[in-house]
């Protein structure tokens, strides 16, 4: 699987996550404990997670 560092996790002291994608959903992890707990998401609700912080960035 590939993992791509959130773009939102910038600059802030090292607090950051990642995305991946398998088959069947979005999962994110965090940068320094990767071998630790993920999330996963469905697409649906990743994509109303993601669309709530890009909306939350914006205000």
């Amino acid at each position: 699987m590939t993992w791509r560092k959130s773009t939102y996790s910038g600059g802030n002291g090292g607090n950051c996550v990642e995305v991946g994608q398998n088959a069947d959903c979005f999962l994110v992890r965090d940068t320094k404990d990767r071998a630790g707990a993920m999330l996963a998401f469905s697409a649906q609700a990743w994509r109303r997670f993601a669309a709530m912080v890009r909306d939350s960035a914006e205000a």
